[in-house]
């Protein structure tokens, strides 16, 4: 194996601030390393020019301003700029602990792999509402991101908020396509087809803001639902029931209701302890009742949010027989 020159590739989009932050953190990397960081400014009407400008002479930074083209080209656009042999891709909303490379950098040393993704945690200085967002997203309790224990995940499907991918799988899979969200579970599924292996590098975390009010968190949540009857149709080896989840669970949430009309109670009390127990969980985490509490209103609108949009895109793929684009045009780039 060739010794590794990470290239970091940021696309953004009228986030300037959220720049400022993420650079600020590459100032507190542990570790004597030689990287370069690639953002690709995707159109953006606020762009981050000036700030990262700021930070020119203590960073080594490549800036591109490109027409808006979404961010799976945005990011392919960075890697063909890129001089490195592997590349970091991360969203504009993250911050990197300071021992972020040094993690990845040891665990690609010691057992090498072409694509990686890494999990996500809330800062300590993250607004409640992101806090009880992120519990919804990571918990193993929801259907969020992989927390578990210490052990190597084989075959993960990284996210690219948190994403390493080596030049070469890059430019044997061409990279993300214009599908978004659901770009980057469609590249590691494309990988594995070519017999390229993906992992979690479980210690490899950053800090990932999300989103920052219930409507933009349940519009994200009822693309992802949206996304992923597309992604079974492309890919028929990755459809599982896990994904029906969601939809189970919700309309399993109405019913009970209903029934507790009735005097039919136990379907509600079963919910009742889910609930309970998310709390406690969610309490422990955060050391907060307001994010404990707004943790439960959080998954709500993930799973309603995911699950109507999973059975609205089946019904329309399946049902109707619609094509992708045709029903869901929104979801693509051209």
């Amino acid at each position: 194996m060739e010794d590794i020159l990470f290239s970091f590739i940021i696309p953004v989009y009228n986030r300037p601030e959220e720049i400022n932050e993420l650079l600020e953190s590459f100032l507190k990397l542990e570790g004597d390393f030689d990287y370069e960081i690639v953002i690709v400014e995707d159109g953006s009407l606020e762009t981050s020019e000036d700030i990262i400008s700021g930070f020119n002479q203590e960073l080594n930074i490549s800036y591109y301003f490109k027409p808006n083209s979404g961010p799976g080209y945005s990011r392919n656009y960075g890697m063909q700029k890129a001089k490195g042999n592997y590349f970091i891709i991360l969203d504009s909303d993250v911050i990197l602990p300071s021992n972020y490379l040094l993690e990845v950098n040891t665990f690609l040393n010691n057992k090498y792999y072409d694509c990686y993704g890494g999990p996500d945690a809330a800062h300590q200085s993250f607004t409640n509402l992101q806090k009880a967002i992120n519990f919804a997203m990571t918990s193993f309790i929801t259907t969020g991101g992989i927390r578990g224990g210490k052990q190597q995940l084989d075959d993960f499907q990284p996210r690219s908020f948190n994403m390493g991918l080596s030049k070469k799988a890059f430019l044997e899979s061409e990279g993300f396509g214009n599908i978004h969200p659901g770009e980057d579970p469609d590249l590691s599924l494309r990988l594995h087809k070519l017999g390229y292996k993906t992992t979690l590098i479980n210690n490899a975390y950053v800090y990932h803001k999300r989103r920052v009010s219930w409507s933009k968190f349940y519009n994200q949540v009822h693309k992802f639902g949206l996304v992923r009857p597309i992604l079974n149709k492309w890919h028929p080896n990755s459809k599982s029931i896990v994904y029906w989840l969601p939809t189970i669970f919700s309309l399993g949430l109405v019913i009970s209701l209903i029934l507790s009309i009735f005097q039919i109670l136990l379907p509600f009390y079963l919910y009742l302890f889910y609930f309970a127990l998310a709390f406690v969980l969610a309490l422990i985490s955060s050391r907060s009742l307001v994010v404990a509490f707004q943790a439960l209103l959080a998954i709500v609108i993930q799973f309603f949010g995911y699950g109507f949009g999973f059975l609205k895109s089946t019904f329309n793929l399946l049902i109707l027989g619609k094509k992708p684009k045709e029903a869901f045009p929104y979801l693509f780039f051209n």
